[in-house]
């Protein structure tokens, strides 16, 4: 199988030293094995993250906190992981994302390929499996890969939506969920999977179907009007990586969300920031450094002693989303390329 992460190979020799001596990388170290100049308070923070998922992390392969025994909760850990740029397969990180990896499977129909117990656990496993296809050497990951986005792809077709809910054979939709399905599906394309252009087009209709008429800001279903600064970076995000920036739906919600940027993200600010991060980044680049800056300032005053972050989805979960609104620092993982 083809390693897609190559830039593991050059940089071996020093993540080996990395995994076994204590003494902290400096951060002209960091520039040479991360190929930009990552600040040392991002690596400090990333880190102290990082050790609180592995310290926490069951052999099981779950997580403390509300939604941590959910494939989701394993598999935003492991794209955290992923995200930091270590060796998956002999770095420090690599027993916790093959328990993450175990946790995922056991938590998939054989038959049907469904992780979990809904479409939200779904999504996110399918992006972490696709991330992880190429990258962390087992061959069970092509077909629960495979099966997981035919699911997805099922599941659409058979939506009058065009899009997803909770259930695969869910009727109605949402715009969080239809985001979740719609990314893990750019990360397949992106690892070669087939993913026909009917269902990207279908989903983003579904996103602009969302949009409050003549705004910008996305809604959580088609009329509810634009009452979440998430659902508007899902909307932004999912435009981005469809490679959709000249359209109408996508300029007015980016406007949106450069309005609206600064208010909190609802009952689960972490969800916000995750999705925000992506939007701001493949929009453009400069006004995601400013929110960045930012960024890192907040998390950095709210890292619990133990590395951790709280939030209303758990320390696991939490913790997870928060390392992710930052991992574009590291540039790593393949669905975050420009």
């Amino acid at each position: 199988m083809t390693n897609r992460f190559s830039r593991w190979g050059a940089i071996t020799a020093l993540l080996a030293l990395a995994a076994f001596t204590t003494t902290p990388l400096r951060a002209q170290d960091l520039k040479v094995y991360r190929g930009t100049q990552v600040p040392p308070e991002v690596e400090r923070i990333y880190e102290r993250g990082l050790q609180f998922l592995v310290k926490s992390q069951t052999m099981e392969g779950t997580f403390p906190g509300n939604y941590g025994q959910e494939p989701a909760t394993a598999a935003l850990a492991m794209l955290a992981m992923f995200a930091h740029g270590d060796d998956p397969n002999h770095g420090p990180y690599a027993k916790s994302l093959k328990r993450s990896l175990e946790h995922l499977l056991k938590s998939t129909d054989e038959k049907t390929g469904y992780i979990g117990n809904s479409m939200y656990n779904h999504g996110f496993a399918s992006l972490a499996l696709a991330e992880a296809y190429g990258a962390l050497q087992d061959d069970r990951i092509a077909p629960a890969l495979q099966k997981a986005i035919k699911l997805i792809l099922t599941s659409q077709e058979k939506n009058r939506f065009k899009a997803w809910r909770y259930t695969p054979d869910a009727q109605d939709a949402d715009s969080t969920v239809s985001g979740a399905c719609f990314v893990a599906l750019i990360a397949a394309r992106n690892a070669g999977l087939r993913v026909p252009d009917a269902a990207l087009d279908g989903a983003l209709k579904y996103m602009s179907d969302c949009q409050v008429p003549g705004g910008g800001a996305i809604g959580y279903v088609p009329g509810s009007g634009g009452n979440g600064n998430a659902t508007t970076a899902i909307g932004v995000a999912a435009y981005a990586y469809a490679r959709k920036k000249d359209a109408q739906t996508f300029t007015r919600a980016m406007k949106a969300m450069k309005e609206g940027d600064g208010r909190p993200g609802g009952s689960y600010p972490f969800y916000y920031e995750y999705y925000a991060a992506q939007a701001f980044f493949q929009s453009d680049v400069q006004l995601w450094e400013k929110w960045n800056e930012k960024r890192v300032k907040e998390l950095t005053a709210s890292q619990n002693d133990d590395g951790s972050w709280d939030g209303g989805l758990g320390s696991g979960i939490s913790t997870g989303l928060g390392l992710l609104s930052i991992a574009l620092n590291y540039r790593y993982l393949p669905i975050y390329e420009r």
